[in-house]
């Protein structure tokens, strides 16, 4: 996502309390602004409870060009929020993620993943419980499935905390694209986004988890 999308996220952005959960509110879509890529760049899919916070988490990462929630790792095709929140789908919330490569490594992208998610927790994420919520990586290609295991297996040494990690790995299947209320939610809804993430209690737990070096806002 560039800077001018951002600041034209922000501007549009009016936001009122009140939001039970991660995908509860809907709001007015506006047309995404048409931006021009580097002319080589690569996908990234990780799925780290809601999709709003992970496109809040790496939205701040230098090199990242894109964010899209959306849904994968299911049997329904061309899922909507309503069938994946009912659980009977088996898809996971998820970002992919578009970057440049000459900027930042897809290394340095899973190493930030742990950061921003609770890896001890089985289908759930801080307040949003459900097999939607899992975490997992998702690798598009046999070289990030390799370095995807190869973070899981530094990161279960260094952990500062006992629980075994449950995130899991698998090679990504076809990713499906939210409905257009959910993009850029936590710039189109400020207000309503940080009331949720606080209440949540997720920064309150990744501080927990990781200390210093969690990923918060």
């Amino acid at each position: 996502m560039t800077r001018t999308r951002r600041l034209a996220a922000v501007v549009a952005a009016i936001g009122l309390l009140g939001i039970a959960g991660c995908s509860k509110a809907q709001v007015e879509v506006r047309p995404a602004l048409k931006v021009t890529a580097p002319e080589n760049t690569a996908r990234a899919i990780f799925a780290g409870g809601c999709f709003w916070c992970v496109e809040a988490d790496y939205d701040k990462v230098k090199g990242v060009l894109s964010t899209t929630s959306g849904y994968i790792d299911g049997k329904t095709e061309n899922p909507t929020y309503e069938q994946v929140a009912s659980k009977r789908t088996g898809h996971a919330e998820a970002v992919e993620i578009v970057y440049d490569p000459s900027v930042v490594s897809y290394k340095a992208l899973v190493d930030h993943f742990w950061y921003t998610i609770d890896p001890t927790t089985k289908d759930r994420q801080f307040c949003d419980s459900g097999s939607p919520y899992r975490t997992a990586i998702y690798p598009v290609d046999q070289a990030q499935l390799a370095e995807a295991q190869a973070s899981k297996a530094r990161i279960e040494q260094s952990k500062p905390f006992k629980e075994p990690i449950v995130t899991e790995i698998k090679l990504a299947g076809t990713f499906y694209p939210a409905e257009g209320y959910h993009q850029d939610y936590y710039l189109k809804n400020p207000i309503r986004y940080n009331y949720y993430r606080t209440s949540c209690g997720r920064d309150q737990r990744l501080k927990q988890l990781w200390g210093e070096k969690a990923a918060v806002h």
